[in-house]
């Protein structure tokens, strides 16, 4: 396999959500001239806070702030690749007390969706997890407290990014 001469930058903002990456994106993102960005969100869309009764945004401004996100970095000449969200462990519980998965789902269908629509490349994190807790894995063991991954997790999810990330890097380089 072909060496690639990559730097890696990471960007993301803890506990951020579509609606507030949007605004953040031509400074933080397209202003650093990447050649492909992964765009993982919807946990922190999808969760119920304490004292709420809905998602912090809804799953249709998620998909729109989605879409704009891909087209965006699409103008600006950049790759997008988009990713599901890893799933909560089985002990997690959201702000009214049920398991964080059943809304975040939901979002993660519309990501699917969009990198459909799009001809967006998807490294579908959540499905992977779910396939690994259905063999037996503790999703819990992956992360650091149910829903943020750990050095295993992180492991995991390099593993599954890698290969997508590298095939996109080999279009443009034309080096299929």
């Amino acid at each position: 396999s072909a060496d690639y001469d990559a730097e890696v930058v990471n960007v993301g903002i803890g506990g951020e959500r579509t609606d507030q990456a949007v605004k953040r994106l031509v400074r933080d993102v397209i202003a650093e001239g990447p050649t492909i960005v992964t765009i993982m969100y919807g946990t922190n869309d999808s969760y119920v806070d304490k004292g709420g009764t809905d998602s912090r945004i809804s799953n249709d401004q998620y998909r729109t702030f989605l879409t704009q996100i891909v087209q965006q970095l699409r103008q600006a000449g950049i790759h997008p690749v988009l990713m599901t969200e890893p799933r909560w462990a089985d002990n997690a519980v959201n702000g009214i007390g049920e398991d964080p998965n059943i809304r975040l789902e939901k979002f993660l269908d519309s990501c699917r969706d969009v990198a459909g629509e799009l001809d967006v490349p998807l490294v579908d994190h959540y499905a992977i997890w779910s396939k690994a807790r259905e063999q037996g894995q503790v999703i819990f063991d992956w992360t650091t407290d149910s829903c943020h991954p750990n050095a295993e997790g992180h492991a995991v999810m390099t593993d599954a990014i890698f290969p997508v990330v590298k095939a996109e890097l080999d279009k443009i380089l034309d080096r299929e």
